[in-house]
């Protein structure tokens, strides 16, 4: 089943966010090679594709699992959630109906 992960930041995470992201991409890169993956990526803190050092609010991942307790388990051990930059993770279970 697929299952949305919400994460959101906790304030000034963008050094943080820099120093995990080669670990939190490398990670996700492992799913989407599994084919897991249907979207994911960050949330700009200002209304940007580029927000510079506005840095980002969270992040969206909507990935397939076996369960929901799988899912729970990968967001919270995510890199970012280690190594601080996610103040909370909410994990739901999803159904895609469009496209």
């Amino acid at each position: 089943m697929w299952y949305v992960i919400y994460s959101e930041d906790v304030e000034n995470s963008l050094p943080l966010r820099k120093q995990t992201r080669p670990a939190h991409l490398a990670r996700i890169q492992t799913l989407v090679d599994q084919g897991r993956v249907m979207v994911a990526g960050p949330c700009p803190a200002i209304d940007s594709d580029d927000p510079g050092e506005a840095g980002f609010t969270g992040s969206l991942v909507i990935a397939e699992f076996a369960s929901l307790e799988e899912a729970q388990t990968w967001a919270d051990t995510d890199p970012y959630m280690v190594a601080g930059v996610y103040a909370k993770v909410v994990v739901k279970p999803f159904k895609k109906v469009l496209p």
